[in-house]
């Protein structure tokens, strides 16, 4: 028998032939780069968004000296990037005080700096998720800083407060677009970008904003069911959505698809 009919077909990674659009750049880009290679595909890093300091740099540096004081029973973090706000600022959360991430992510991102992390809602992925658990825990009024995106809606804040807890909304940062490059938006155009992943409401906003013509064989794939819902607000087409909230999640429901035009490859 040829040996060769013996030897094993070399498996081939589900990703193989895509080339997919990464929004962000720094370590969080690299991060999803690295994962997409792994399964095979080519990453095209574009960042899309960028973090800007807050307009109001007074009051996040007096709610973050109240903080290191003791002054909250919950500090609230729902994005990686205000986790970045406060290591930069070398905030030291006291132990008095318990934090909540609003999904793995984030939590990751406390965890991978030193801090801890007390809650993550187990269901729901999101403000309202997060309202939800600490509403359920929190019978009592508790003192809660949350710390958010200048463009981040008041979820959080306004259901907390409802339900009759003294809440401090603080902007720790701001989201500002980000231009690409001419060739990044001609090979979207064209086609040669096979699939866009969407990671927030503000890269949906970019994304509609910076490439007004996407193909239809273009993948745009949304993060979780609440991108999705931001996405499609935005105007945009959502092919596949993550079941959760991770990247790791958002890059297995891709690369469940079929690659875009594979079968016109081999059409005479």
């Amino acid at each position: 028998m040829n040996s060769a009919a013996e030897r094993p077909a070399k498996a081939v990674k589900p990703l193989t032939g895509w080339r997919v659009l990464v929004p962000r750049g720094g370590p969080w880009g690299d991060g999803v780069a690295a994962s997409l290679r792994s399964q095979g595909a080519t990453p095209v890093v574009a960042p899309l968004i960028n973090f800007a300091p807050t307009s109001d740099q007074a009051s996040l540096d007096a709610a973050l000296e109240d903080l290191i004081a003791g002054q909250f029973d919950w500090l609230t973090i729902t994005s990686a990037t205000t986790v970045d706000v406060l290591y930069a600022h070398r905030v030291s959360i006291p132990v008095t005080t318990r934090v909540a991430a609003v999904g793995e992510t984030t939590a990751a991102a406390l965890q991978a700096v030193g801090y801890r992390v007390d809650l993550v809602p187990t269901q729901d992925n999101s403000a309202a998720g997060m309202a939800d658990q600490l509403i359920a825990l929190e019978p009592e009024p508790r003192r809660i800083l949350t710390l958010r995106s200048e463009i981040a809606k008041p979820v959080l804040t306004r259901r907390l407060s409802e339900a009759g807890h003294h809440v401090r909304s603080v902007v720790a940062y701001r989201t500002i677009g980000v231009p690409v490059t001419e060739r990044i938006a001609h090979d979207v155009a064209n086609g040669r970008i096979n699939a866009i992943l969407v990671t927030s409401g503000s890269v949906a906003e970019q994304v509609h904003l910076q490439f007004p013509e996407i193909p239809a064989g273009t993948v745009i794939a949304a993060i979780g069911p609440r991108t999705a819902k931001d996405a499609r607000r935005a105007g945009l087409d959502v092919d596949v959505v993550a079941e959760q909230q991770t990247v790791s999640a958002l890059i297995d429901a891709v690369s469940r698809l079929a690659l875009p035009h594979a079968a016109d490859e081999f059409s005479p």
